[in-house]
Protein backbone atom coordinates (compact mmCIF):
# COMPACT_ATOMS: atom_id res chain seq x y z
CA UNK A 1 0.00 0.00 0.00
CA UNK A 2 0.97 3.59 -1.04
CA UNK A 3 0.96 5.63 2.32
CA UNK A 4 1.46 8.81 3.32
CA UNK A 5 1.17 10.27 7.04
CA UNK A 6 0.33 13.97 7.02
CA UNK A 7 0.68 16.16 10.46
CA UNK A 8 0.34 19.50 11.24
CA UNK A 9 3.80 19.36 13.10
CA UNK A 10 6.75 17.00 13.79
CA UNK A 11 6.42 16.94 17.21
CA UNK A 12 2.92 15.21 17.16
CA UNK A 13 4.04 12.46 15.31
CA UNK A 14 8.11 12.68 16.20
CA UNK A 15 8.27 9.08 17.24
CA UNK A 16 6.98 7.48 14.47
CA UNK A 17 9.59 9.73 12.27
CA UNK A 18 11.96 7.88 14.65
CA UNK A 19 11.12 4.97 14.30
CA UNK A 20 9.85 4.79 10.87
CA UNK A 21 12.18 7.05 8.84
CA UNK A 22 11.74 6.10 5.35
CA UNK A 23 7.93 6.52 5.66
CA UNK A 24 6.21 9.22 3.54
CA UNK A 25 5.59 11.98 5.39
CA UNK A 26 3.79 15.62 5.35
CA UNK A 27 4.35 18.27 7.99
CA UNK A 28 2.05 20.61 6.63
CA UNK A 29 1.92 23.53 9.24
CA UNK A 30 -1.15 24.32 11.15
CA UNK A 31 -4.19 25.74 10.78
CA UNK A 32 -6.84 25.17 7.57
CA UNK A 33 -5.08 27.51 4.81
CA UNK A 34 -1.55 25.55 5.35
CA UNK A 35 -3.28 22.31 5.37
CA UNK A 36 -5.18 22.96 2.29
CA UNK A 37 -1.84 24.11 0.45
CA UNK A 38 0.82 21.52 1.43
CA UNK A 39 -1.89 18.67 1.07
CA UNK A 40 -3.18 19.63 -2.45
CA UNK A 41 -0.02 20.47 -3.89
CA UNK A 42 1.17 16.97 -2.99
CA UNK A 43 -1.60 15.24 -4.36
CA UNK A 44 -1.04 16.80 -7.76
CA UNK A 45 1.96 14.80 -8.36
CA UNK A 46 1.93 11.79 -6.10
CA UNK A 47 -1.19 9.47 -6.10
CA UNK A 48 -1.27 7.35 -2.83
CA UNK A 49 -3.66 4.10 -1.65
CA UNK A 50 -4.40 6.17 1.45
CA UNK A 51 -3.71 9.23 3.24
CA UNK A 52 -3.94 9.49 6.95
CA UNK A 53 -4.05 12.73 8.92
CA UNK A 54 -2.39 11.90 12.31
CA UNK A 55 -2.80 14.61 15.22
CA UNK A 56 -3.95 15.50 18.42
CA UNK A 57 -7.25 17.48 19.52
CA UNK A 58 -9.66 18.24 22.07
CA UNK A 59 -12.65 16.59 22.84
CA UNK A 60 -16.05 17.90 23.96
CA UNK A 61 -17.38 14.54 24.61
CA UNK A 62 -16.21 13.96 27.78
CA UNK A 63 -16.95 10.14 27.70
CA UNK A 64 -13.82 9.89 25.46
CA UNK A 65 -11.12 9.37 27.86
CA UNK A 66 -8.00 11.73 27.38
CA UNK A 67 -5.37 9.88 25.79
CA UNK A 68 -7.91 7.65 23.21
CA UNK A 69 -6.87 7.24 19.84
CA UNK A 70 -10.22 8.09 17.86
CA UNK A 71 -10.96 8.12 13.87
CA UNK A 72 -12.78 11.17 12.84
CA UNK A 73 -15.14 10.08 10.11
CA UNK A 74 -17.32 13.29 9.52
CA UNK A 75 -15.94 16.92 9.76
CA UNK A 76 -17.39 20.11 9.23
CA UNK A 77 -16.46 24.26 10.24
CA UNK A 78 -16.71 25.38 13.61
CA UNK A 79 -16.49 29.61 12.90
CA UNK A 80 -16.86 29.75 8.88
CA UNK A 81 -19.51 32.28 8.96
CA UNK A 82 -20.52 35.86 10.22
CA UNK A 83 -21.35 37.02 13.96
CA UNK A 84 -24.59 38.98 13.66
CA UNK A 85 -24.92 41.04 17.52
CA UNK A 86 -24.56 37.84 19.88
CA UNK A 87 -26.20 34.86 16.82
CA UNK A 88 -23.65 32.98 14.99
CA UNK A 89 -24.61 32.14 11.61
CA UNK A 90 -22.73 29.25 9.75
CA UNK A 91 -21.85 29.64 5.97
CA UNK A 92 -24.84 27.16 5.18
CA UNK A 93 -27.36 29.68 6.95
CA UNK A 94 -25.76 32.86 5.14
CA UNK A 95 -26.94 31.07 2.03
CA UNK A 96 -23.39 31.10 0.32
CA UNK A 97 -22.44 27.22 0.99
CA UNK A 98 -25.27 24.73 0.64
CA UNK A 99 -25.23 21.31 2.97
CA UNK A 100 -24.88 19.03 -0.03
CA UNK A 101 -22.77 21.11 -2.18
CA UNK A 102 -19.88 18.65 -3.52
CA UNK A 103 -18.49 17.32 -1.44
CA UNK A 104 -20.25 18.35 1.65
CA UNK A 105 -23.60 15.97 2.89
CA UNK A 106 -25.48 17.51 5.05
CA UNK A 107 -23.72 19.88 6.05
CA UNK A 108 -20.73 17.64 6.80
CA UNK A 109 -17.65 16.80 5.08
CA UNK A 110 -18.26 12.94 5.70
CA UNK A 111 -15.79 10.01 4.90
CA UNK A 112 -16.96 7.21 2.56
CA UNK A 113 -15.97 4.34 4.18
CA UNK A 114 -14.96 1.38 2.60
CA UNK A 115 -13.04 -1.69 2.94
CA UNK A 116 -9.85 -0.04 2.82
CA UNK A 117 -10.94 1.25 6.24
CA UNK A 118 -11.48 -2.28 8.14
CA UNK A 119 -8.03 -2.04 9.75
CA UNK A 120 -9.09 0.98 12.04
CA UNK A 121 -10.71 -0.42 14.46
CA UNK A 122 -11.16 2.56 16.79
CA UNK A 123 -13.95 4.62 17.94
CA UNK A 124 -15.52 6.55 15.01
CA UNK A 125 -16.26 10.38 15.96
CA UNK A 126 -17.43 13.49 14.56
CA UNK A 127 -14.97 16.75 14.26
CA UNK A 128 -15.28 20.82 14.08
CA UNK A 129 -12.53 22.41 12.65
CA UNK A 130 -11.69 25.77 14.07
CA UNK A 131 -8.96 28.49 13.91
CA UNK A 132 -9.15 29.59 17.04
CA UNK A 133 -9.08 26.69 19.35
CA UNK A 134 -12.16 26.86 22.00
CA UNK A 135 -11.06 28.84 25.45
CA UNK A 136 -13.89 30.30 27.06
CA UNK A 137 -17.33 29.25 27.92
CA UNK A 138 -19.86 31.31 25.60
CA UNK A 139 -17.29 29.98 22.52
CA UNK A 140 -17.78 26.68 24.04
CA UNK A 141 -21.61 26.53 24.70
CA UNK A 142 -21.63 28.20 21.08
CA UNK A 143 -19.56 25.27 19.51
CA UNK A 144 -21.16 22.28 21.80
CA UNK A 145 -24.43 23.34 19.80
CA UNK A 146 -23.11 22.22 16.66
CA UNK A 147 -23.21 17.95 17.88
CA UNK A 148 -19.19 17.66 17.08
CA UNK A 149 -17.41 15.42 19.77
CA UNK A 150 -14.01 16.35 18.84
CA UNK A 151 -12.23 19.87 17.64
CA UNK A 152 -9.26 20.15 15.33
CA UNK A 153 -7.58 22.83 13.09
CA UNK A 154 -7.05 21.01 10.15
CA UNK A 155 -9.42 17.98 10.37
CA UNK A 156 -11.96 19.58 7.61
CA UNK A 157 -9.23 20.82 5.50
CA UNK A 158 -7.35 17.73 5.02
CA UNK A 159 -11.07 15.71 4.15
CA UNK A 160 -12.09 18.26 1.76
CA UNK A 161 -8.70 18.11 -0.14
CA UNK A 162 -9.02 14.29 -0.05
CA UNK A 163 -12.74 14.53 -1.15
CA UNK A 164 -11.80 16.84 -3.93
CA UNK A 165 -9.21 14.82 -5.09
CA UNK A 166 -10.72 11.29 -4.69
CA UNK A 167 -8.21 10.16 -2.61
CA UNK A 168 -9.05 7.49 0.18
CA UNK A 169 -8.17 9.23 3.82
CA UNK A 170 -8.31 8.98 7.47
CA UNK A 171 -8.56 11.73 9.93
CA UNK A 172 -6.55 10.04 13.18
CA UNK A 173 -6.38 12.04 16.42
CA UNK A 174 -5.63 11.70 20.06
CA UNK A 175 -7.39 13.46 22.34
CA UNK A 176 -5.58 15.86 24.43
CA UNK A 177 -7.95 17.50 26.47
CA UNK A 178 -11.65 18.20 26.89
CA UNK A 179 -12.92 21.20 25.44
CA UNK A 180 -13.86 23.75 28.36
CA UNK A 181 -12.38 27.29 29.73
CA UNK A 182 -7.91 26.93 28.79
CA UNK A 183 -6.72 24.98 31.71
CA UNK A 184 -3.57 23.24 30.11
CA UNK A 185 -2.55 22.09 33.95
CA UNK A 186 -5.48 19.51 32.91
CA UNK A 187 -4.41 18.39 29.38
CA UNK A 188 -2.56 15.19 29.27
CA UNK A 189 -0.40 15.89 25.69
CA UNK A 190 2.50 13.79 26.28
CA UNK A 191 -0.10 10.76 26.83
CA UNK A 192 -2.29 11.72 23.92
CA UNK A 193 1.21 11.65 21.31
CA UNK A 194 2.35 8.81 23.04
CA UNK A 195 -0.91 6.95 22.32
CA UNK A 196 -1.39 8.71 18.88
CA UNK A 197 2.52 7.62 17.88
CA UNK A 198 1.75 4.15 19.32
CA UNK A 199 -1.13 3.49 16.77
CA UNK A 200 0.22 4.71 14.00
CA UNK A 201 3.40 2.97 14.40
CA UNK A 202 1.25 -0.43 14.52
CA UNK A 203 -0.89 0.27 11.76
CA UNK A 204 1.91 1.44 9.56
CA UNK A 205 3.74 -1.57 9.69
CA UNK A 206 0.62 -3.81 8.92
CA UNK A 207 -1.14 -1.94 6.69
Amino acid sequence: MKLLVVAATAAEIAPFLAQCPDADVLITGVGMVATTYALTRRLATTRYDLVIQAGVGGSFDESIPLGEVVFVTADTYGDLGAEDHDEYIDIYGLGLLGRNDHPHTEGMLRNPLSAMHSGISLRQVSGLTVNTVSGNATTIARRRTQGCQVESMEGAAFHYVCLQEGVPFAQVRAISNYVIPRDKSQWKMKDAIIALNNWLIEYTRTA
